[in-house]
């Protein structure tokens, strides 16, 4: 029996179609089934910023979301090549890496999730991903079609990034780039703007579009606030996956209509 894997959204990203998803920050497995129901194409699961670590409960994570038909990209904590390594095999469909400034983080990246000849990414069968070496299992299919199917994704998030933005582009075995507006502004010491309508963090995104398009690598942007506005803007600026907004901001969403709600009701009353 082959493992569980999600291949709408490789199928999606390979005609040329945006793809749409949401950053998961709860742990909650609920979060990531009710995006699936909502027939987002990815779910985000953030071990960066989180408790959540590369363990049981990302395992969890990543199953709910397989099962429910959502691919699931995990934000590790760095280049570490274990946290890498442990979340394709729980099946991740790929893996985002935070704070990437130059090549060699980018080589370090392709080199623990990618097997040879493009990495050196340790092996087992004893997992997910290699259906835990269960009937028709063959390591040289499984390595192939880890290869070709497992995404890298490092993040742009800091002066450091577009400093080194050809080199690190020129890596082999990049698929995307996540784009983090943020943590650019941080490291530039100018205002944390999401919605990317300061004069240089918009510039940095049509920079970094047109350098990884040129190269057929995909840009990866949240779309902040989630409206269709701003979708369209970001679908004109050439993003190719669009995060749209996160679990912890839509509960503040639902929170927050709930008060104002019982604060209109106190005045009427």
């Amino acid at each position: 029996m082959a493992p569980p894997e999600n291949t709408d959204l490789a199928a999606k990203m390979k005609r040329g179609e945006p793809v749409f998803g949401a950053t998961m920050y709860t742990g909650s497995t609920t979060a990531v089934e009710v995006a699936a129901n909502w027939g987002l194409d990815f779910a985000f699961i953030d071990a960066e910023h989180t408790p959540v670590n590369v363990d049981g409960q990302m395992e969890k994570l990543v199953l709910a979301a397989l099962l429910s038909g959502i691919a699931p990209l995990v934000r590790v904590r760095g280049t570490n090549e274990w946290d890498i390594r442990k979340s394709l095999e729980f099946g991740a469909t790929g893996v985002i890496v935070p704070q990437v400034n130059n090549a060699d983080q980018a080589r370090a990246i392709v080199k623990a999730a990618k097997f040879p000849p493009i990495g050196r990414r340790g092996g087992d069968a004893s997992c997910r991903a290699a259906g835990f070496a269960g009937p028709g299992f063959q390591w040289s299919k499984y390595m192939e079609h880890e290869n070709a199917t497992r995404l890298v994704i490092p993040m742009a998030e800091s002066y450091e990034f577009f400093d080194n933005m050809d080199e690190i582009l020129e890596v082999e075995g990049i698929d995307v780039i996540n784009f983090g507006p943020a943590d650019y502004s941080i490291s530039r010491q100018i205002s944390i703007d999401y919605s990317m309508s300061h004069p240089e963090v918009e510039e940095k995104l049509a920079e970094l579009v047109e350098r990884c398009h040129a190269r057929g690598i995909k840009v990866m942007a949240p779309c902040i606030p989630p409206v269709a506005e701003n979708v369209i803007a970001l679908r004109k600026k050439g993003v190719d996956m669009i995060i749209m907004g996160n679990d912890v901001m839509f509960l503040n969403a639902g929170c927050r209509g709930a008060r104002e709600a019982i604060d209109t009701a106190a005045k009427t009353a």
